[in-house]
């Protein structure tokens, strides 16, 4: 996926959060989605507030290992 395509909340928390996709209907994927969301978009309107925009580069991030194994992939 291009950059572009993550302009929207959703679009950058259903990303994210693919590796947890079979636990997409639990009380506690709902929860941290929701969570992102509120987040993402209060961070939104305060950008907008301030008239400044602002890239977010996440290649600096530390790689997370997710081991499929344990959730039966």
């Amino acid at each position: 996926m291009s950059n572009s395509s993550f302009e929207r909340p959703r679009e950058i928390i259903t990303f994210c959060l693919k590796p947890f996709e079979d636990q997409k209907g639990s009380t506690a994927y709902e929860e941290a989605f929701r969570r992102l969301e509120h987040v993402i978009r209060t961070y939104q309107s305060q950008l907008i507030k301030a008239k400044t925009p602002v890239a977010v580069d996440f290649s600096n991030m530390p790689t997370v290992t997710i081991n499929e194994d344990a959730h039966g992939h």
